[in-house]
Parts: C-alpha cells; sequence; structure tokens
C-alpha cells in the first residue's frame, strides 16, 4: 500500500526508440522456491521469469538483470539464469497481460512449487543505446540507499537522470487494493507529465527550497505480512500524457485508477510511442 508521507526511488533503464515484431506469446516457468520465500514472492518470481524467457524464446534477447545474472538465447534455446525483472539492458518487453495469470501451487517433501501460465504480448525492441538513471530509493536521497526492500513507514524516493530531454510518468500499483496511483506528475500539478533536462539529477518526493508547487512525499505501509508494489517509470523524448485518474479523498487526495484502464492506456503508450516503460517490484514487510 502507499500513502502519502515521504519516498525514495531508483532504476536504470534502456530508452527505445521503436519496436516491432508484436505477438503473441502463452508464457510458462515452475518454481522451486527457496525456504525462506513466502508463497506471494514465489508467485511473483514465477511470473517475472515466465514473462522473460517467451521474450528471450521469440526474440533471442540478452536481458541483464539488477543482480548481475542474465538470460541468453542461443539457437533457439534460452538460458534462464536470473531473478527478477527488471535489467538495465533490454531488448524485448512484455507489452500487455491479455489474460490473468492462472497458478498451480504445490509441496514436494515440503519444497514450495509454483508454476505458472499468462498469456499476453510482447514486442522486440530495435534500439536499447540510451541510457537513463532510475532508482528507487529507501530513507535517503543518495544512490547508496537504493532498495526495493522496504519495511512498514519506511521513506521512499525517485532519483532520475536522462542524456537527452524528455517527458517522465512514473504510477504506482498496489495488489491490495488493484488500483494504480499516479505519482508523478504531483497530486496539484496542472501538467500532463514531467518535463526533465539532460545531465541534470533529479530526485523527486523531496521539498526543495523554493518549490513552484507542493511536493507529494510517500511513505510504504503494509497492512499484512507481505506486500507487494509494482512502480511504472515511463520516459519519452516525445510528449506524452498522463491518462484519467481521480482524486481519492480518503488517501490525501492521490490520483487513482483501475489497474484494467492502467493496463489498456499503458499497452497504448507502449505501442504508439517511443516510451520506454521499466516496471519494478517494490516489497514491503511489516
Amino acid at each position: 500500500m502507499i500513502r502519502s508521507l515521504f519516498t525514495s526511488i531508483l532504476l536504470s533503464v534502456a530508452v527505445v526508440s521503436f519496436a516491432q515484431k508484436v505477438q503473441k506469446v502463452t508464457a510458462t516457468y515452475t518454481y522451486y522456491a527457496p525456504e525462506n520465500v513466502t508463497l506471494e514472492e514465489a508467485k511473483h518470481t514465477a511470473l517475472d521469469r515466465a514473462k522473460i524467457s517467451a521474450i528471450a524464446d521469440a526474440f533471442g534477447t540478452l536481458v541483464s538483470q539488477s543482480n548481475s545474472t542474465v538470460i541468453t538465447n542461443q539457437n533457439g534455446e534460452s538460458d534462464n539464469r536470473f531473478f527478477s525483472l527488471g535489467g538495465s539492458e533490454v531488448k524485448g518487453e512484455w507489452v500487455e497481460t491479455i489474460k490473468e495469470p492462472v497458478y498451480d501451487v504445490r509441496y514436494d517433501g515440503g519444497l514450495l512449487i509454483v508454476s505458472v501460465e499468462v498469456v499476453g504480448r510482447i514486442r522486440e525492441l530495435v534500439d536499447a543505446g540510451l541510457d537513463l538513471t532510475v532508482k528507487i530509493l529507501r530513507n535517503g536521497v543518495e544512490s547508496k540507499y537504493e532498495s526495493t526492500d522496504f519495511r512498514n513507514g519506511d521513506d521512499m524516493y525517485l532519483m532520475f537522470k536522462s542524456p537527452i530531454d524528455g517527458y517522465l510518468l512514473a504510477y504506482m500499483y498496489d495488489e491490495t487494493s488493484n488500483q494504480v496511483v499516479r505519482i508523478l506528475p504531483y497530486i496539484q500539478s496542472t501538467q500532463g507529465n514531467v518535463s526533465v533536462r539532460a545531465d541534470k539529477e533529479y530526485v523527486f518526493f523531496k521539498k526543495h527550497k523554493n518549490d513552484g508547487h507542493k511536493v507529494d512525499e510517500y511513505t510504504m505501509t503494509a497492512s499484512g505480512p507481505v506486500e507487494f508494489n509494482t512502480l511504472y517509470v515511463i520516459f519519452s523524448s516525445k510528449e506524452i500524457t498522463k491518462t484519467i485518474d481521480k482524486s481519492d479523498e480518503d488517501k490525501d487526495g492521490i490520483r487513482v485508477l483501475g489497474f484494467a484502464d492502467f493496463n489498456k492506456w499503458l499497452a497504448g503508450v507502449k505501442m504508439q510511442s517511443a516510451a520506454k516503460v521499466t516496471e519494478k517490484t517494490i516489497k514491503v514487510k511489516q
């Protein structure tokens, strides 16, 4: 769950000029979870790996992961040596999920085994030569605070830097409520996006002197033992505009919309613009 207070975030992404070879796929994966992994964590890992496997099999991609493991494809056979989705170099991407994931959960001698099947559309990315810095930060506004593992009450910030001018949007999907929260542009902004300048480092959700409008601040919360949120960071050198949302007065006026509507809009953004969408799963424990 996400509510108004303090927040910090960082990621590393590659921006892509145009895409081609959009196709429908059925992605499957079976994950054998270590003893310290919960069922929800195992389901997330299985789904992420299913998506990456489908991309690798279709396009022969190389995907660099945040923990330095990779997935390669040679001669039509993929090598699934990776931990999570969200690497810094992606030559293929999951455009949209068109049929909800189906999970099969079983135990074998006390070992948790999660299989998943999901249907969606993927696309090949032609040019991943533009490096962006996008990082999730926890309880600090410097790179050393980068993390996707949060505790209840931790502050979150977003650091961003681009080598070219462009436009930025950011959304957070709260699985508990099945709603998507618009976190950039800020709540009180009347703009349809955030304009960013080349080579300037931005730290969002941190108050600065002489800010022209109210800066939103966030903290991460969990009502259960473990909760998951998905951060979507969207950047384009061409102007992109936020989707329609509404104010949730029960949660400090944050701007929200349903996940189905967001997913439909996001698929259109990926297909029609040069935008690069980076997803990052944030785990929040009590």
